[in-house]
């Protein structure tokens, strides 16, 4: 196993770039590098350094300058005939169609970047991109499909001792036992992610993982304290890097956390924080994720019946929009938890989200506003998808890779951002 983790993703004359940079000292070094290979000519180069400005801009929330750097990034790579570079950069673009909510779009870049990277021989570039279609189809709840790609990237990162792979691996795979009620089993991976990022110095990705467990604690122990205490910790490495999209996602775990222990007014307040947070970066996921939370408070606040049921249907339609399994059950809990009726009917809005518990103060997936990235005009139309993965991929053998268990269906929570 690799002592540090690498940030693959920098590269050219970003390479030596560590993996815990503050994002806005990427960017500069990012748009300085990317001037210069302008200058040399360099077509590779200028892909290279645009990836890393367009990786920068996309995690710190700023989606229009990512759009248009990584789509500069695949054109330079193509002109150069970089099949490698046109890989990464197509994984970047279907990685911020993700975080926007178009999940049709990122299934098909990402896909087309899997294929990229095979055809290129970039085994780290098709790696991350399979890794992308199994995050993609986690975050749509399909459970069942990418449990098993998600043990067999977990393998194949521990084989090429890959600590920041490894790591994402183990938070997905528990994540998928969290939201099928495996709650032992997450904890067990959430706290073996913790241990390998912080030997391997990965500070983003151990953030992830101390909010999974705090998650975890909180829902299965009641262990407010704890779970604040981890959370307060992973908050400071998402300031210090400027993690815009996961100090989002910690204030929202931190409402959740203050929901389930009735410190309703509490988890007002920090549910309005994240849902501005999350308004500020147009990242719809997360906005509808903290929006569910918000009414559940307001709602246990008081509100009225009537206008918290017209939220619920809203939430209901939007959710219902971005192709989610299980979004009316979702919603549906929400309005038996709270004891209210729908306002009115939907027709049409029998889209499928993610299941949401009792125990949690906070939503499953979100609705997108659906905003699509056009890809480069140039690309194949490919459409592959997480079924149709390579037959020459070598199948999991994890005991733990059995899928979806029988537990509570409680709501997905944001994976690592990379």
């Amino acid at each position: 196993m690799q002592t540090k983790a690498l940030a693959p993703e920098y590269q050219g004359a970003l390479t030596k770039m560590s993996v815990n940079a503050s994002l806005t000292d990427v960017l500069a070094e990012g748009v300085r590098h990317l001037k210069q290979a302008e200058l040399s000519g360099s077509q590779e180069e200028v892909a290279r350094s645009g990836l890393a400005v367009a990786e920068a801009h996309r995690r710190l929330g700023q989606v229009e300058e990512a759009d248009r750097a990584w789509k500069a990034s695949y054109r330079a790579a193509r002109s150069a005939g970089a099949t490698g570079a046109m890989a990464w950069a197509l994984w970047s673009g279907g990685t911020l169609a993700r975080q926007r909510g178009s999940l049709r779009l990122a299934f098909r870049l990402l896909g087309l970047a899997a294929e990229l990277g095979k055809r290129g021989g970039d085994v780290v570039a098709r790696g991350y991109s399979l890794a992308g279609l199994a995050e993609t189809g986690r975050i749509q709840g399909d459970y069942a499909t990418v449990a098993t790609l998600h043990e067999q990237l977990l393998a194949e990162a521990r084989a090429r001792g890959e600590a920041r792979h490894t790591v994402w691996a183990l938070e997905g795979i528990a994540q998928i036992h969290r939201n099928t009620g495996q709650l032992d089993w997450a904890l067990e991976m959430f706290e073996e992610a913790a241990v390998l990022a912080g030997d391997a110095d990965d500070r983003r990705g151990r953030a992830w993982a101390l909010r999974g467990i705090a998650d975890i604690v909180s829902l299965r122990d009641g262990a407010t304290e704890r779970a604040l205490g981890l959370l307060a910790e992973a908050e400071v490495t998402c300031r210090e890097m400027k993690l815009s999209s996961a100090l989002a996602y910690n204030h929202k775990m931190r409402a959740n956390v203050l929901f389930r222990a009735g410190r309703y007014e509490e988890a007002r307040e920090v549910y309005e924080q994240a849902l501005t947070e999350f308004r500020a970066m147009t990242e719809p996921r997360g906005e509808a994720l903290a929006a569910l939370g918000l009414v559940k408070a307001r709602a246990r606040l008081g509100r009225d019946r009537a206008a918290t049921a017209a939220d619920l249907d809203e939430l209901r339609g939007r959710l219902s929009r971005i192709g989610l399994l299980n979004a009316r059950e979702m919603v549906e809990r929400a309005y038996a938890e709270l004891g209210v009726e729908p306002a009115a009917e939907h027709e049409g809005a029998g889209g499928r989200g993610e299941g949401l518990s009792a125990a949690d103060g906070a939503a499953g997936e979100p609705a997108a506003t659906q905003r699509r990235t056009a890809e480069p005009a140039e690309e194949p139309a490919a459409t592959q998808r997480l079924t149709a993965e390579p037959a020459d991929e070598p199948a999991a053998a994890h005991p733990r890779a059995a899928g979806p268990g029988t537990g509570s269906a409680a709501p997905h929570e944001e994976a690592p951002v990379r």
